[in-house]
């Protein structure tokens, strides 16, 4: 249990330290259906990526089911995470988390790194995005891997 607690810790100590620095959006280039160049010129780490995804700050677990047989109460409302990386490239995927509304204007799904033209955002959170680039890209990271 000593162990878990590190790890939980560790998780949210990063978190707060992308967040300090998740007000700074890195420019980035749209290519067709995806951003092809890591927003921070580097893979991102899939363990973080996947610790994201089944943290319930980002909300991915909320939403979406996945391969994780340790997260209970995984979401429906959006499709299944398993096979992830078999159906979208990391560019298409990029893309998707950067900025879902690209690809339905209607979608839920929050745009991750957009702090303009957003609606119901709390006062303390406006201008800001809710990921960093370097979250983006673990969680980039860490979908890649999800094949059948």
């Amino acid at each position: 249990m000593a162990k878990a607690s590190v790890h939980i810790a560790a998780l949210i100590a990063a978190s707060i330290a992308c967040a300090a620095n998740a007000d700074e959006l890195v420019p980035y280039k749209i290519a067709g259906d995806g951003i092809a160049d890591s927003l921070t010129g580097s893979p991102g780490d899939a363990i973080r990526g996947r610790a994201l995804v089944l943290a319930r700050t980002t909300t991915c677990i909320l939403c979406h089911s996945g391969p994780f047989p340790e997260a209970r109460f995984q979401g429906d409302l959006a499709p299944d995470l398993a096979g992830t990386g078999n159906r979208w490239t990391a560019g298409q995927l990029r893309l998707r988390l950067v900025d879902a509304s690209r690809f339905n204007a209607e979608t839920i799904m929050p745009s991750y790194y957009r702090n303009a033209g957003l609606l119901r955002v709390g006062r303390n959170f406006d201008g800001k995005p809710i990921l960093s680039a370097a979250e983006i890209e673990d969680i980039v990271a860490f979908l890649a891997t999800l094949r059948y």
